[in-house]
């Protein structure tokens, strides 16, 4: 994905400085499965990296082929429309990193649809300063914020949700570094608070507030299939889930190991740095719905919830699609008892 409400540009960047490897690691993924049934193709609206440290364990411990699945990632990009790829029919598997992207693409009447989400609280947030902090959506008037064009429809929604009027923040465009925020050109900055080596910048002075908090709740890392894959592969998704769920209890479990299984597919990370990351990380992915629902769980409310701001926004421009459009639960419930229920 990495297209307009979350596009996390500072991890793209560490990945793009690496793709090579990450490529080589792809590679890995499929020839160590090729005794496998069923191939699964999952492909990533980035490159590849912490964010898939559930499916990286479940591949490396064997819980894919125990299904009869050959798994393979594939990368996205800068220049690689994940979602186009999926709705094409040349992969079964997509995952972009925010609910909203899938929305936007149903509202255009692109054949996909999603049936789970890795994420349940999007790990999305504004960085600033002890001196200067932003601890809550008043405290954005007056302020300068730092974002990437393609994230202003974020900050637009956070003003919205909580009746800020525009006017009142100065909007600064950047790129993906965190310098503006320490040289003071602005007040407050974006980006995932998985990112721990772009926020390794800020140092421990910085002070988070993640858009979840603020109100506007979006999934991140949500799972998409095409509506005919959901019709007549229904049984291959169903594999695939109940491997990646096991592979994310795994990593729960089993951080230290997991980061280390991680590296070894993606030899380019830090593994400090993405040992920081894994508990924020699963912090995101195991919540109180989580625990009720399972791994991958989602509730309608929170995708009509988006779907209503959006709409409010005028982010749609052809038109606004229906939640059952949107999504589908028939994958969740037929995997409602192997899922992990982690909170």
């Amino acid at each position: 994905m990495r297209n307009a409400e979350s596009n996390n540009r500072a991890l793209r960047r560490r990945d793009v400085l690496t793709a090579g490897v990450a490529l080589g690691a792809v590679i890995t993924i499929a020839d160590r499965a090729s005794g496998a049934t069923a191939t699964v193709n999952m492909q990533l609206g980035w490159l590849g990296g912490g964010n898939q440290i559930g499916e990286v364990a479940a591949f490396q411990l064997g819980y894919f082929e125990q299904e009869g699945l050959d798994f393979k990632i594939q990368p996205g990009g800068p220049n690689n429309d994940g979602i186009a790829i999926v709705a094409s029919g040349r992969y079964e598997v997509g995952q972009v990193s925010s609910s909203p992207s899938l929305m936007l693409a149903v509202s255009q009447d692109i054949p996909i649809k999603c049936f789970a989400v890795s994420a349940q609280q999007h790990p999305y947030a504004f960085f600033s300063l002890k001196q200067n902090p932003v601890r809550s959506p008043a405290d954005f008037r007056g302020k300068k914020v730092g974002i990437q064009a393609t994230g202003q429809i974020l900050l637009r929604a956070l003003l919205a949700k909580n009746n800020i009027d525009p006017k009142e923040v100065q909007v600064v465009i950047i790129g993906s570094e965190m310098t503006p925020l320490m040289t003071g050109q602005v007040d407050v900055i974006t980006g995932w608070v998985t990112n721990t080596t772009a926020l390794n910048v800020i140092g421990p002075d910085r002070v988070q507030f993640r858009l979840w908090d603020a109100g506007v709740k979006l999934y991140a890392s949500p799972y998409y299939a095409t509506t005919e894959t959901l019709l007549s592969k229904s049984d291959l998704l169903v594999r695939f889930l109940r491997a990646s769920a096991k592979g994310w209890a795994f990593a729960f479990e089993n951080r230290d190991k997991a980061v280390e299984l991680l590296v070894k597919n993606y030899p380019n990370l830090v593994a400090r740095d993405e040992r920081a990351a894994v508990d924020i990380m699963l912090g995101a992915t195991f919540t109180d719905a989580t625990k009720a629902g399972g791994y991958g769980t989602m509730d309608p409310a929170i995708w009509q919830e988006q779907i209503s701001l959006y709409s409010q926004l005028g982010q749609f421009t052809k038109r606004t699609p229906t939640v059952d459009e949107v999504m589908t639960l028939d994958i969740l419930n037929a995997t409602a008892d192997t899922r992990p229920k982690i909170g």
